[in-house]
C-alpha cells in the first residue's frame, strides 16, 4: 500500500524551472531518501510534500487524499531541518514538548511524552539540560525526538546529518535507520552524500536538474544504473567508451572478452566499478596500463592506472598492496559487471 504518491509533480519559480514532472510511489512504512548535488530540486520536493511549498502542476496524495492546498499544520507530519531549529533559550525538554503545548495538551500527557522520547533516542534524563551544553550529535536526537512528538504519519528530514563529523554522522545514519525500523513510519530523507543514502535507505530517488533519474533499491541503483549521471554519482566508476567489433566489443581497440553492444549500436558508453575491475601482470589481459598512483585504505587499496582509454580505477583486495608507481600491467573487465547504456542514457 503506497502512504505518499506524487503525480507529474512541478514547481517554477519564474523562468526556473526547480522540479520537473515527478513521479514518486512510496511504500507505507519504508524509507526514501531523495539523493543528488546541489541544486537539483530534492529540497524544493520535499518542501511540496511538507506543504511549505505549493506545486505549480500536477497532484499530491497521501493516505489516497490529495493534499495539495493542505495546510502544512493540518498534516500531521514531522520535519527536521537542516539547521535543526531547535530553541536555544528553552530546555531539552521544553523543546521536545513544544509542538504538543501549541496544540493545547496537558503538562502531564506533555512531560510523560517527553521521558518517552528521550527513551527512545537515547537521551534520557536531559530533560532539564540546556541545549546549548549538548553535543551535536545530541541536539541531533533532541531534534528527531521534537519531531517525533506528535506521532507524525509522515517523518520528513532535510540533510539532517550535514553538520556532524564524518564518524558521527556515520554512527546517526544506522541509529536514524534503527529508530525508523522500530517505529515503522514512513521515512524521506533528502541527502547528497550516497553512502548515507545507500546505509539508510529502502528506496534511492537520484535526482538531477529538477527530475527524477532513477528510484530503484539502492543495490539496483549501484549495479544497475539508468545511465551515466547515475552510475557516476553513486558510489565511484568507471566510464568508458566502447566500440563494436567482430560481434564483440574493444576498448582502445583491446578486446573485451564476453561484452557485446546492443544490435545496431556502433559506439555506447559504458560503466564498470572499480571492484569489476582486475590487475594482471603486463601482457596477461587485453588492456594495458601504468600505475600512475595507489592508495592503501585499509579496508582496501585503489589503484590507478593510465591507459589508451583514459584513468581506470581499480580495486584490489585489503594486503594487496605490491604495486609501484610506474609498473607495466594489464587490466581485465569483468563483462557481468558492465553496463552499458544505450544511447539518450547519458542524463
Amino acid at each position: 500500500m503506497s502512504a505518499l504518491e506524487l503525480a507529474n509533480v512541478t514547481k517554477r519559480y519564474g523562468s526556473v524551472l526547480a522540479v520537473d514532472d515527478a513521479v514518486l510511489d512510496v511504500p507505507a512504512g519504508s524509507f526514501v531518501c531523495l539523493l543528488g548535488p546541489s541544486g537539483c530540486g530534492k529540497t524544493t520536493l520535499m518542501r511540496m510534500i511538507a506543504g511549505l511549498e505549493t506545486p505549480t502542476a500536477g497532484t499530491i496524495r497521501f493516505n489516497d487524499e490529495t493534499i495539495n492546498d493542505r495546510p502544512v499544520h493540518r498534516r500531521d507530519f514531522g520535519m527536521v531541518f537542516q539547521s535543526l531549529a531547535l530553541f536555544p533559550h528553552l530546555s531539552v525538554g521544553e523543546n521536545i514538548a513544544y509542538p504538543l503545548k501549541i496544540r493545547g495538551r496537558p503538562r502531564a500527557e506533555r512531560d510523560a511524552r517527553v521521558v518517552e522520547l528521550l527513551d527512545l533516542v537515547r537521551l534520557p534524563g536531559v530533560a532539564d539540560r540546556p541545549v546549548a551544553q549538548l553535543s551535536g550529535g545530541q541536539r541531533q536526537r533532541v531534534a528527531i525526538a521534537r519531531a517525533l512528538a506528535v506521532s507524525p504519519k509522515l517523518f520528513l528530514l532535510d540533510e539532517p546529518l550535514s553538520a556532524l563529523d564524518a564518524k558521527l554522522r556515520e554512527a546517526m545514519q544506522v541509529e536514524l535507520r534503527q529508530l525508523q525500523e522500530r517505529l515503522g513510519i514512513t521515512t524521506i530523507v533528502v541527502t547528497h552524500d550516497q553512502r548515507e543514502a545507500m546505509t539508510m535507505a529502502d528506496t534511492i530517488v537520484v535526482m538531477k536538474g529538477g527530475r527524477i533519474q532513477q528510484m530503484d533499491r539502492p543495490i539496483d541503483i549501484y549495479r544497475r544504473p539508468a545511465n551515466a549521471f547515475v552510475a557516476d554519482f553513486l558510489g565511484q566508476t568507471n566510464l568508458l567508451t566502447a566500440h563494436a567489433a567482430d560481434g564483440g566489443a574493444t576498448i582502445a581497440d583491446a578486446p573485451v572478452p564476453g561484452l557485446t553492444l546492443p544490435a545496431g549500436v556502433a559506439t555506447a558508453q559504458i560503466s564498470i566499478r572499480p571492484e569489476d575491475v582486475s590487475v594482471e601482470r603486463e601482457g596477461a589481459a587485453p588492456l594495458p596500463a601504468t600505475v600512475e598512483f595507489v592508495r592503501d585504505m585499509g579496508s582496501a587499496v585503489e589503484v590507478y592506472l593510465a591507459t589508451a582509454a583514459g584513468r581506470i580505477v581499480a580495486q584490489r583486495a585489503a594486503g594487496r598492496n605490491d604495486l609501484m608507481v610506474g609498473d607495466a600491467v594489464s587490466l581485465a573487465l569483468d563483462p557481468a559487471a558492465i553496463v552499458v547504456f544505450p544511447a539518450g542514457a547519458s542524463a
